[in-house]
């Protein structure tokens, strides 16, 4: 359901009609990071599947600069999928996204092992991983978009909140489905064929999201910008440049951190203190549920208060404590659940608050390919090498220069939040070229 919009002529959605176009999109977009998540939590059975037999730690490291490439291709994505979202409108663009992802986990699960096809094997899960990176690529801002373009103008930290709810099921439908294959399958069915399973799930459960994605009407704001689009991609870049690097320098530490400590933590707890895999996962699990229960109350607060005070909140915290939260982790699964549970909080300021500040500095033509290009070169840069990045650096006896790193990335960041000047409840249809 719609009401009109007086001022600007624009439909704009309900309490009722939104948020039930964004639950849609929500359990969307917590598929395919369901499907995005799998790779990463299996990647130490996944290792010595599809690469020449070595010793765990090199199967590791090869299984994760193949997560690496995947994000390589993340602003490729931003670029071609953020052009065809402010072309061609964000629902469809939403549609699509989940089909590619869908096609790269299928890909992987029928990937064969490296010992009966050899060099295929890497080349193939490769090749899935780009798909999936460019499905991740278009994803990720046409959700943002389309959830901030239908959300009432004072409410949108709130239903940004559901931009991560969603990522963060995702994330915990992936490690409890981990959960589940590690205590019913043994080591060897686990070798086997068990890791195949949740890219097989994956993909279902992706193709399911594009059916249930078929019925999301496009958004009143996109419908009446259409006749004011223009290329994209060469716009943003030629008329925006500051705004454009104002996103990157927002996503700097973010990104760094979200895949570091949502992601990669456990498998960081468990080959460095040795804290097994079950327990790892429980904390994991754990933490992501006190996350997703605190984003709205985090979103909420964003819509009160603003969102430069949450944004410095995020990168100054983490600009401070990245040291002391990686100082505590040890081989006690509780400390890892503390360490998750602190980061992911604190994470929770910038999720809720980043998505409406970067968006509100492009036009409707431009919004899409404005955040998504800058965002996920990003992400590419930072947050898909950042478990290789730590993995390297401890091969090499260099463990403790990866929190400084985080650090310094958030100290980055902060300087641009304390720049910010936006203000909460901006109507997205008066945000013109510049």
């Amino acid at each position: 359901m719609t009401t009109a919009a007086p001022a600007t002529g624009v439909r704009t959605a309900t309490w009722g009609g939104g948020l039930r176009q964004t639950l849609i999109a929500s359990l969307g977009n917590a598929m395919e990071w369901f499907d995005w998540t799998a790779y990463v939590t299996f990647a130490a059975v996944l290792g010595p599947q599809l690469f020449p037999s070595g010793n765990a730690t090199t199967n590791v490291l090869q299984t994760l600069s193949v997560f690496a490439v995947g994000f390589l291709f993340r602003p490729i994505g931003g670029l071609l999928i953020g052009a065809y979202c402010d072309r061609r409108g964000r629902s469809s663009t939403l549609r699509l996204s989940l089909l590619m992802m869908a096609g790269g986990s299928l890909l992987i699960a029928l990937t064969p092992p490296h010992r009966t096809a050899g060099v295929l094997s890497p080349t193939l899960l490769v090749v899935a991983r780009a798909l999936q990176g460019l499905s991740a690529g278009g994803e990720g801002t046409a959700m943002s978009t389309y959830v901030n373009e239908i959300a009432p103008n004072r409410r949108r930290g709130l239903y940004s909140s559901a931009i991560y709810i969603s990522t963060t099921l995702g994330t915990l439908a992936a490690t409890l489905l981990a959960l589940l294959l590690h205590n019913t399958l043994t080591a060897g069915q686990l070798g086997d064929w068990g890791w195949r399973v949740p890219f097989a799930l994956g993909a279902l459960l992706a193709l399911y999201g594009w059916r249930m994605r078929r019925a999301m009407p496009e958004t009143p704001v996109f419908d009446a910008a259409r006749e004011r689009r223009r290329n994209p991609a060469w716009q943003v870049l030629r008329s925006h440049p500051r705004q454009v690097l104002r996103v990157a320098g927002f996503s700097l530490g973010a990104t760094v951190v979200y895949y570091t400590f949502a992601s990669y933590m456990p498998l960081y707890a468990q080959a460095h203190y040795g804290v097994t895999a079950n327990a790892a996962l429980w904390a994991a699990v754990a933490a992501q549920v006190l996350f997703i229960a605190a984003l709205p109350l985090l979103g909420m607060a964003a819509d009160r208060f603003g969102q430069r005070p949450l944004l410095v909140a995020f990168g100054g915290g983490f600009a401070c404590l990245t040291p002391l939260l990686f100082g505590t982790v040890s081989g006690s699964a509780v400390r890892l659940f503390a360490v998750m549970t602190a980061a992911l909080l604190l994470f929770g300021c910038y999720a809720t608050a980043a998505p409406s500040a970067t968006l509100q500095m492009f036009p409707t033509s431009l919004r899409s390919s404005g955040v998504g290009l800058p965002y996920a070169l990003t992400v590419a840069l930072c947050g898909g090498t950042a478990p290789y990045l730590s993995e390297y650096l401890a091969t090499h006896g260099h463990a403790a220069w990866f929190p400084w790193y985080i650090s310094g990335l958030c100290v980055i960041s902060t300087v641009f939040f304390l720049r910010y000047r936006g203000k909460n409840g901006v109507d997205l249809t008066t945000v013109e070229d510049t």
